[in-house]
């Protein structure tokens, strides 16, 4: 769907277009320069991308990596019809074509299974697959999707395991905030326990005090 492949010295680069939505610039949108680089998409993808691809017709894998709080169930109409346009775009026979079906599901949901094809994969969950139809190619679209492209050379996995690593981080931080949480809660109701404790053993020494000056004035009166 794109052009030539390239090499970094001896070792297949792997390539990939990135694309700024006009509909919401701040996501990342992202395709394979052919079925070869999907397969390192499809095994080095994250959790938060969405991927889109024709239905029934063969086309390039495009992603969509989704803000913190984003769902594939809140996606703005106008952020899935960009992507279904170029993911059609980026369809040899589904470019032709009126009123083709664009699928797209997380990338969670991505099935790669022994004797499949380079490229091609299944679902996990096939009810997590959503469809929209788009009835005809938008070139006001796509032009201005591909003034926006950039060509990179990620390391994938690299990408992949640093985002890994910040979210152990940050699960670790929120763990012990919890903890620290839980000892400062535990110490607060420690204390209180203690200062009532405390204020009850005065009331009883004043009680007996008071108790045994009473005797002591009784007996004056004798």
């Amino acid at each position: 769907f794109f052009g030539s492949s390239r090499r970094c010295g001896a070792i297949p680069c792997v390539m990939v277009y990135y694309f700024t939505l006009d509909s919401d610039p701040s996501l990342l949108c992202y395709v394979g320069k052919d079925k070869h680089e999907n397969e390192d998409l499809i095994k080095w993808g994250w959790p938060e991308d969405v991927w889109f691809h024709v239905d029934a017709h063969s086309s390039a894998h495009i992603y969509l990596r989704l803000k913190e709080g984003q769902t594939i169930d809140n996606l703005p109409d106008a952020v899935v019809e960009e992507a279904a346009q170029l993911t059609k775009a980026n369809s040899i026979e589904g470019n032709k074509l009126n009123d083709i079906r664009v699928v797209y599901t997380p990338w969670s949901n991505l099935k790669k299974t022994a004797g499949m094809d380079v490229g091609q994969v299944g679902f996990h969950k096939p009810k997590l697959v959503k469809k929209v139809t788009v009835q005809s190619r938008k070139n006001a679209i796509i032009n201005k999707l591909e003034k926006t492209r950039v060509e990179k050379f990620p390391d994938l996995q690299a990408e992949r395991e640093q985002r890994d690593k910040e979210e152990r981080h940050v699960a670790k931080m929120k763990m012990l905030e919890e903890k620290e949480k839980a000892k400062a809660e535990l110490d607060a109701k420690k204390k209180l326990a203690e200062d009532r404790m405390f204020l009850s053993l005065q009331d009883s020494d004043n009680m007996v005090g008071n108790s045994g000056n009473n005797e002591s004035l009784e007996d004056d009166f004798m």
